[in-house]
């Protein structure tokens, strides 16, 4: 499909471009960009004034349950979801059943989605063997088979020489190392974040430094061997300043946080509020402000969902028998424009945060609107206002927060490789 995008706010921190501007696409590849172009033989021409331009967003943590739990969530229905929420790319996160720790799984992943989905999807595979913890995975099998990272993320590798030896065979075959930084100790049989509310509730808590240990942890083993890691999820203000320490002595550490970690605390679990239970768990108003300061200052690199879909059976239940995690990939985008509402961030930084540095950082070649590039693009209308309903979102399941909540901010047009995908809701 041959398209003329015209006159849209053009986005892209990886050329330097914030202008308004026209995009040509050709063959499936970003042919021009620029001001007052026509559009070639046959295109379809996609109006986006008022409206952001920008490389396709690439959502780096996302558990797609396919194989072996489809009935929270599979490859089609969540890259339907995906395309929805303006995602033209998805990391998906290897605790499926079985778990992505050879090159059969991955494969399978990978086909899959080439023949069904509706967006790229680039699995991950595990550190350890069936995410057991005890011995390595063969990483150069996974990545020989596509995998863009390796991890064992809902679990932390508690075992610190073997993850010492995973940081360093990672590093040496090129590929990274994603943590799940989280001291099961200090967990123990916590169910939220451990403060007032907590203790109000009567729910066992999880202090915030279970997680500022491990993340501590793996920045240490990283300036060790010399090897990069990347920290999952970030929810702490310890954590974040761990990470702004780390880099500032030029340790190879990259990390992400998610909406809900911007938007919400732990006061969204009064009522015993099982679509606010996820792992890491919801933090207070001063880690809420951390983590827009690391988002802004950039140590913090990447906003990502970890879009956690649970069927109702495992979400209508006490609070203590809950499964963790909620659904991001339709709210995403709002909730992380919000953001740009408030000042805290410059449409640039968002893009950076949800495109750009995803692709830089797992070395997959999009976030670039340059010419010669694929042609995923994502059309976004900052002003739009809508309703989150459940029987309109896309995926599966329906854990989420936002049910009935109004936001602003939407993705208009999805574009893959070329291909519109999605148009409006």
């Amino acid at each position: 499909m041959n398209l003329l995008i015209k006159g849209g706010r053009v986005i892209d921190p990886s050329q330097g471009i914030d202008d308004t501007l026209d995009l040509v696409v050709e063959n499936g590849l970003v042919k021009e960009i620029g001001p007052g172009l026509t559009a070639p033989a046959g295109a379809e021409t996609i109006d986006a004034g008022g409206k952001y331009v920008v490389p396709g967003l690439i959502d780096m943590h996302v558990h797609l349950r396919d194989p072996g739990l489809e009935y929270k969530e599979d490859i089609i229905s969540g890259t339907k979801a995906a395309v929805a929420g303006g995602f033209t790319s998805l990391v998906c996160m290897p605790n499926t059943k079985p778990a992505v720790d050879n090159k059969t799984v991955a494969s399978y992943i990978i086909n899959k989605a080439k023949a069904e989905g509706f967006c790229n999807v680039f699995p991950v595979g595990t550190i350890t063997q069936g995410m057991h913890g005890d011995r390595l995975a063969e990483m150069g099998e996974l990545k020989e088979a596509g995998c863009v990272a390796v991890s064992d993320d809902g679990k932390p590798v508690t075992n610190s020489e073997l993850m010492r030896r995973a940081l360093q065979y990672a590093n040496g075959i090129g590929i990274l190392v994603i943590s799940h930084a989280e001291e099961l100790e200090l967990v123990g049989e916590g169910v939220m974040n451990e403060g007032f509310t907590s203790t109000e509730l009567g729910l066992k808590g999880i202090p915030r430094v279970a997680e500022d240990i491990a993340t501590a942890r793996e920045v240490m083993l990283a300036e060790y061997v010399g090897a990069p890691v990347h920290i999952a999820h970030v929810s702490t203000k310890g954590s974040v300043q761990i990470i702004r320490d780390a880099k500032a002595r030029g340790v190879k550490v990259t990390c992400e946080t998610a909406p809900h970690y911007f938007t919400l605390t732990d006061d969204a679990v009064r009522g015993y509020n099982t679509t606010a239970k996820m792992n890491p768990p919801l933090r207070e108003a001063d880690d809420v402000a951390a983590i827009k300061q690391g988002l802004k200052d950039g140590t913090i690199d990447a906003i990502a969902t970890d879009h956690a879909p649970h069927h109702i059976d495992e979400k209508d239940v006490e609070f203590n028998a809950a499964m963790n995690g909620i659904i991001g990939l339709e709210t995403s985008l709002p909730l992380s424009l919000s953001l740009v509402q408030q000042g805290a961030l410059s449409p640039n930084q968002l893009v950076e945060k949800m495109s750009c540095n995803p692709a830089k950082i797992l070395s997959i070649d999009r976030g670039t609107l340059k010419p010669g590039s694929v042609a995923d693009i994502t059309v976004i209308d900052p002003a739009r206002g809508w309703t989150v309903q459940a029987d309109q979102l896309a995926s599966k399941s329906k854990n989420s927060p936002w049910l009935g909540e109004a936001m602003t901010g939407a993705a208009a047009v999805t574009v893959v490789a070329g291909n519109v995908v999605f148009s409006g809701r």
